[in-house]
């Protein structure tokens, strides 16, 4: 099974512009990324897929590989399926270029439900983490994913998710982290659906895949780092490198 590794890296974000060259540590966001991910010796291959020339360099210049999208997309999916489409590669792993503290583990475990009997039907998987502050919870920048018995998603929401209609229901919640993996033909089927009303109301592009009847298996994980969304983010991310 060969599986290869794309970081969708986009410099205009919305909520913080160029947050990917921000300087964290001795190295740029997108670089502590790339080596992580690169560093876990899981994949045949690490790609940084970008439609920013700025972006693109600091890779490349840096001994990196990296792939420059020729077409807008509307999320690092659609950016990611352009650049596997002649690619022979069995599962794609999307890494957030926001992600700068990947670790070995938590991809270990997303890439173990791809393998066995059981693992040959499982078309995506994502990973989640326990999200226990309330200030988080309620943030709508922490994506929230509520799953069955068997850990498939069945939504995902910047909302809090579930609601505590009734405050004696023990609840956990769950943040979902922005890594995906999928078979490659699971990929290019979402890039040829048109977007769907959850995914457009609440801008979780995984939305698309529940839409259209999909399941999404999850993993929870440990603690993944930070994900960098916001100056703040970037603050806490410089704390922990010190």
């Amino acid at each position: 099974m060969k599986i290869a590794a794309f970081i969708p890296a986009r410099y205009a974000a919305t909520r913080f512009p160029a947050k990917l060259m921000q300087t964290l540590g001795p190295k740029t966001v997108i670089r502590h990324t790339y080596d992580n991910t690169l560093a876990t010796g899981l994949f045949d291959e690490v790609y940084v897929v970008t439609d920013s020339d700025i972006i693109f360099q600091e890779i490349i210049t840096h001994g990196g590989r990296a792939i420059m999208s020729k077409k807008t997309h509307e999320s690092g999916s659609d950016r990611i399926a352009e650049a596997i489409a002649d690619l022979d590669v069995d599962v794609v792993v999307n890494v957030q270029g926001d992600e700068p503290f990947v670790k070995k583990e938590p991809l270990q475990q997303l890439l173990r439900v791809f393998e066995g009997e059981e693992g040959g039907n499982v078309q995506v998987a994502s990973l989640m983490q326990v999200l226990k502050e309330k200030k988080f919870i309620e943030d709508p920048n922490y994506v929230k994913v509520a799953v069955d018995r068997n850990y498939h998603a069945l939504m995902f929401s910047r909302s809090v998710l579930p609601y505590p209609r009734s405050t004696d229901a023990s609840i956990t919640y769950y943040e979902h982290i922005g890594v995906y993996a999928f078979r490659k033909q699971a990929l290019l089927n979402f890039t040829n659906w048109p977007m769907t009303p959850l995914e457009a109301a609440e801008k979780i592009e995984c939305l698309r895949y529940l839409e259209y009847g999909v399941p999404i298996k999850m993993v929870v994980t440990d603690y993944m780092g930070v994900e960098i969304d916001t100056p703040e983010d970037l603050e806490r991310a410089q704390k922990m490198l010190t």
